[in-house]
């Protein structure tokens, strides 16, 4: 294996790993929804945390709006982005793509989950946002180090898609 290769490896192992022990613990600490009954409640109850999923990207369009307002590149047409200009557009994209498959997922879930273990939903939600954030802050540094937000992102998703999957063939 490469050194660039190792440290990606390494970094997206890492993010799994943080990700996995994170949404265990949140979910042993955050408190359970009372009054959940029925699947609209549910839906209702993960559609208020997708919100908060959604707030990293929301800034990165701020933040990509303003660095275009302040520079050359106020007319996209002239190609004048910064390099910070680019990856804030590459995060912003994967952090969309990110956020469609979070919503899906994490909206089935709350459907099949116990009502006592419903703050799952929160507990994803806050891990979510923490990856994405890392995500972001890694690839501003070295476009190496967004592996563990990535991994983090990519593989709370897979979680959750497999979780809906499994309980829907039991």
């Amino acid at each position: 294996m490469k050194k660039d290769q190792k440290i990606v490896a390494i970094g997206a192992a890492t993010g799994i790993v943080l990700m996995v022990l994170s949404v265990w613990l949140l979910t042993t600490v955050l408190p359970s929804p009372r009054m959940i009954g029925t699947n609209a409640d549910r839906l209702g109850y993960a559609l208020r945390a997708n919100v908060v999923a959604l707030l990293p990207l929301f800034i990165m369009i701020i933040t990509i709006a303003n660095s275009r307002f302040l520079s050359e590149a106020i007319d996209p047409t002239r190609h004048a982005e910064s390099p910070t200009m680019l990856v804030d557009g590459r995060v912003a994209e994967n952090t969309l793509q990110q956020n469609f498959v979070f919503a899906v997922a994490s909206l089935a879930m709350s459907t099949l989950v116990s009502p006592g273990n419903l703050q799952v939903v929160w507990a994803c939600t806050i891990v979510f946002v923490v990856a994405r954030c890392a995500f972001w802050m890694g690839y501003r540094v070295n476009p190496l180090y967004r592996a563990p937000g990535m991994s983090a992102t990519g593989y709370l998703n897979l979680g959750m898609i497999g979780y809906v999957l499994y309980r829907l063939m039991v």
